[in-house]
């Protein structure tokens, strides 16, 4: 009779990459946050940068729809306060193309979308999502941070006095980052920990996000 095997959990660890092939790695057991280390086209900068110099309150929000694979999202009414400012036409393409991107590396067919403006961090305690995973983009401002596994015992999240001032990793801006969260099945206990980053009383951050709801 053979002896049963262990099947060893996988060492959670991140990875990075100059193209958008590196998003896929999100899908392997272990990984908890895969970033493309993009630089944001020019256009689309300028129109964060002209989003955050208005500095008017900016908070949207769009479950998108997608019955069919080759679907394209429905947008037309995510930011349309803002469709006379010059950039916005390129934004939206962009906003367009990580939804399509997003859908067809989950097989998601309704994605929850948010834009904000921030003034102040959103989640300024390092945390985990409990969610499966989320799409994380900073169009102007600082990017979110976030912490290898190890650096900071799980049992004490959302607890100030124990977060780390030191090894503090940072998504930068206009980077697209995939962070696998606890409903993820098989990530359960290795979320990835991060959270918003703090801001000077003059900094704002311009963000996007997406969620896999079904």
């Amino acid at each position: 009779m053979l002896a049963p095997t262990l099947k060893l959990r996988p060492v959670v660890r991140q990875t990075h990459g100059e193209t958008p092939a590196v998003l896929t790695d999100i899908l392997e057991d272990g990984v908890n946050l895969a970033v493309w280390q993009r630089q944001l086209p020019l256009h689309i900068a300028e129109f964060g940068a002209l989003l955050v110099a208005l500095n008017e309150p900016l908070a949207e929000s769009l479950v998108v729809e997608l019955n069919r694979e080759d679907a394209e999202p429905n947008l037309q009414d995510f930011a349309s306060g803002c469709r006379d400012l010059e950039g916005y036409e390129g934004f939206i393409a962009d906003v367009s193309w990580l939804v399509s991107a997003f859908a067809c590396l989950l097989g998601a067919k309704r994605i929850g979308v948010r834009m904000r403006l921030l003034d102040k961090a959103m989640c300024p305690r390092f945390h985990v999502d409990h969610v499966p995973v989320r799409l994380i983009t900073t169009y102007a401002g600082i990017g979110s941070q976030w912490l290898r596994e190890g650096v900071m015992e799980r049992r004490h999240l959302s607890q100030a006095s124990a977060e780390p001032e030191e090894c503090i990793e940072q998504i930068h801006c206009g980077e697209v980052a995939l962070l696998k969260g606890e409903k993820w099945h098989g990530n359960e206990g290795f979320g990835l920990i991060h959270r918003s980053p703090p801001l000077q009383a003059d900094q704002r951050r311009l963000i996007l996000t997406l969620d896999w709801l079904a």
